[in-house]
């Protein structure tokens, strides 16, 4: 059986001791840009118009893991690995205080953000060459759409780990960049668009490579036992409040309390250092994840009986997806907060639904999340720009 993570010692486990390792590292390192830009840190626009300098390409790179909730921040995206670690960490212990049992309680976590990561990486060494100081890139859309569905589809194990990332690398990354680049950018349209339907389009065409060919999916990895729930959820006040938290860090298919607080917590943290750093630098942060925090509250109160039927409900689609591309497109006023939360929650978690039922078997039902996300957004940005105006 192939194990990630698994061989413990007495104390801690080589992957405890490598986490807090990596841990240490990072805080030295923050703490030594810190004190090098005198209590800031460089802003978005420093970061672009360094590249491709070594330090300017790390921190492009580890902003895209962070990406996909529109933060692009390397302080956000060290805060959510940080938060899924121990939320995985606390699930296999089954600690009281893991929250919504990471990755839907699969135990796949590991090989999930294993796969992710290296989609990451390969599309930034293939694809990489493409970003410019003057022109973005949809470099990060590996790290959340096809390695990690095909961990959660076909199980764990390196055959499939590794073969997600290639594919994602291969297919998701370049679909990105043909739609951001030649449909999105002549018309005018939201860049998110071309970003989750080439997350769609890649991850088709990779499902059907996978059902001619499973042997590229074939392992002899054994699932663990899934630890059952010490009590059913109540779907009241507290656990509402759990849940809005937790869709922050849905996209990446987490989807953790302690994840979405290590998110949280690191964007914030480099918008205290420097308020035109995370967000591309458009000093909207705070609008930003009020208007999210507001679609995902509005969603999770609407959709709560989908949720008890369901058992789990995409009320995180607007969060990323029509609320971040209306505010930093019109602003962060309470027009467009409010009516982008509003009309996201309504129409994107059922559509989301309708099209992810309708999916083949042999597809992911992720393929609908984002198909949703590219219609919604299409549909209501520009009313609320409409909106905006009046």
């Amino acid at each position: 059986m192939e194990t990630l993570f698994a061989k413990t010692s007495p104390l801690r486990s080589r992957a405890d001791i490598t986490v807090l390792t990596l841990g240490f590292i990072s805080i030295l390192l923050v703490l030594w840009v810190a004190i090098s830009h005198r209590g800031s840190w460089p802003g978005y626009s420093e970061m672009v118009a360094s590249l491709p300098s070594s330090t300017a390409w790390l921190r492009w790179v580890l902003g895209d893991i962070s990406e996909v909730a529109f933060y692009k921040h390397e302080l956000a995206s060290l805060g959510l690995l940080s938060g899924a670690y121990m939320a995985w960490w606390a699930s296999k212990r089954g600690k009281s205080w893991q929250g919504f049992s990471i990755s839907y309680g699969t135990g796949l976590w590991p090989w999930l953000v294993t796969s992710s990561l290296l989609g990451l990486l390969l599309s930034n060494l293939l694809w990489g060459w493409t970003v410019t100081a003057g022109t973005w890139q949809p470099t990060f859309a590996a790290f959340v759409s096809l390695p990690a569905a095909m961990v959660l589809m076909f199980g764990g194990g390196w055959k499939v780990t590794l073969n997600g990332a290639v594919l994602g690398a291969l297919l998701v990354t370049p679909m990105c960049l043909l739609i951001v680049n030649f449909v999105c950018a002549p018309f005018g349209l939201p860049v998110v668009i071309g970003n989750v339907l080439g997350m769609a389009a890649g991850s088709v065409i990779a499902f059907e490579i996978c059902r001619r060919l499973p042997s590229l999916v074939r392992s002899d990895y054994i699932a663990p036992v899934k630890p059952m729930p010490a009590k059913p959820p109540t779907y009241g006040v507290v656990w509402s409040l759990r849940r809005v938290l937790a869709d922050f860090s849905e996209a990446p298919f987490f989807g953790n309390e302690l994840a979405s607080l290590g998110l949280l917590a690191g964007v914030l943290l480099a918008y205290a250092l420097n308020p035109i750093s995370p967000a591309y630098g458009s000093g909207l942060l705070i609008n930003l994840i009020g208007a999210q925090a507001l679609t995902s509250a509005i969603g999770v109160v609407i959709w709560r009986y989908q949720w008890i039927k369901k058992g789990w409900y995409p009320t995180y689609v607007p969060l990323v997806s029509v609320v971040p591309a209306a505010v930093l497109t019109y602003g962060g006023s309470w027009m467009v907060m409010g009516s982008s939360a509003l009309l996201g929650a309504l129409i994107a978690p059922p559509l989301a639904c309708a099209i992810a039922g309708r999916l083949p078997a042999h597809f992911h039902p992720y393929i609908g999340n984002v198909i949703a996300m590219a219609m919604s957004t299409l549909l209501v940005v520009p009313l609320v720009g409409w909106l905006a105006s009046e």
